[in-house]
């Protein structure tokens, strides 16, 4: 009925109010399609299947009689690079070789990689089927560094420039990782503040990147990184410790809530190189045995990490990959449904196709944990909520729909 009596009501105003009328609704338009698309864009990500595995192993690296952190299962699937422990001191690379899954023989140092200055740190080693060695290091800015890795020992080392670095003093790559075709390296910045000093143990803020190779030395930031990582980049989490699949499907990484004490080892997928990663799922939190550095083996079938044991040591560990999900729980409807405000520190609305007709509504944590159920209530409170990020699932006939919210 209003479509067909606007052509009378615009007729009797001036012709600059029938102009602003018309630039009005092309706006409401307009926005209402932008909305339409984010919404189907975030639903879309549901559909994506997500790794399982299986139960913890201990791994066992004879020989070895100090922290082991930041693992990094060599291509080939023989050799296990790690650091020392990272919280201070004196920080280097190691290596052992394998026995087998949960057994390697520790071997020493990484040659060419030790720095002899005080209170040093070289860590988080990163290695492609060309043999190029990556690894972070504080004696000097840039301060990622590369090199030829050959039995043991790393030659021919330089910095790493291009513009995956941030130019501006306080910022560093915290993490850093090497694709298996050697042509793509995942990075994490990390904002120290400008005498690197302001944030004391971890950064003030951090973000994913992806970069080109130009040459052996220099890695240039693509112009659709920030899209790719639009879902994982999220500015309530400190993300870090980056490990792609070698078919660039599976992107693994370690994140913190800002002001939290948990980590939590993440997972986002997708279906092409070209797609934006998926939302994130959590495959294993640990509260005060802080899990972090997923790294795989080529064929995705083996996961090590490092977390505290229970003597609070330092350790690596092993999980076999046991399937896939999609996602929290069945087919997704990507139809037209809101979620504002998002984020939000209370309340939200839902708006519905159909709000007349009976739905459930259920809120899940970050790990898949069924936490908050309504029906026929488009106003939830989130109020009591730990801030942090949170699925939301409305069930309505035979449809399910599925979003992210954030509580502020």
């Amino acid at each position: 009925m209003f479509f067909h009596m606007l052509p009378l009501v615009v007729r009797h105003k001036d012709d600059s109010t029938t102009q602003q009328l018309i630039l009005t609704i092309k706006i409401m338009k307009a926005k209402t399609l932008i909305l339409t698309l984010m919404t189907a864009m975030s639903l879309s990500a549901f559909s994506q299947t997500y790794p399982t595995f299986g139960p913890e192993i201990k791994v066992t690296i004879t020989g070895l009689n100090f922290d082991a952190m930041e693992p990094f299962i060599s291509p080939d699937g023989n050799t296990l690079f790690f650091n020392s422990l990272n919280s201070g001191g004196n920080t280097n690379l190691h290596y052992a070789i394998k026995v087998n899954d949960s057994t390697f023989t520790y071997i020493g140092l990484v040659g060419g990689c030790y720095d002899p200055t005080p209170d040093h740190l070289d860590a988080v080693a990163s290695l492609d089927s060309l043999n190029n060695f990556f690894w972070t290091s504080l004696r000097n800015v840039p301060n990622l560094h590369r090199g030829v890795y050959t039995a043991g020992n790393v030659s021919n080392i330089s910095q790493v420039y291009g513009t995956c670095n941030i130019q501006t003093p306080g910022w560093l790559i915290m993490d850093a990782a090497i694709n298996f075709q050697g042509n793509l390296l995942y990075y994490s910045n990390a904002y120290f503040g400008p005498t690197y000093a302001e944030c004391v143990g971890v950064p003030c803020e951090t973000k994913f990147g992806v970069a080109q190779k130009i040459n052996d030395s220099t890695f240039n930031k693509t112009v659709n990184s920030d899209a790719l990582f639009t879902n994982i980049n999220d500015t309530s989490y400190l993300v870090y410790a980056p490990q792609i699949t070698n078919d660039g499907l599976e992107f693994y990484y370690t994140r913190l809530l800002k002001g939290g004490y948990n980590t939590e080892i993440c997972v986002s997928v997708r279906n092409t190189i070209s797609d934006t990663f998926s939302l994130p799922i959590v495959i294993y939190s640990n509260y005060g045995y802080f899990p972090e550095a997923a790294t795989l083996t080529t064929d995705k079938q083996k996961i090590y990490y490092h977390q505290k044991d229970i003597t609070f040591t330092y350790t690596i560990y092993l999980r076999y990959r046991t399937g896939a999900t999609t996602g929290i729980n069945g087919q997704i409807n990507k139809g037209n449904i809101n979620v504002y405000p998002n984020p939000t520190e209370n309340i939200f609305q839902i708006c519905l196709p159909n709000p007349s007709e009976h739905f459930t509504i259920r809120v899940y944590s970050s790990i898949g944990q069924e936490i908050y159920e309504t029906s026929n209530h488009t106003s939830i409170d989130i109020s009591n909520f730990a801030s942090g990020i949170y699925y939301l699932t409305v069930i309505q006939n035979d449809k399910i729909w599925k979003t992210k919210i954030v509580k502020k």
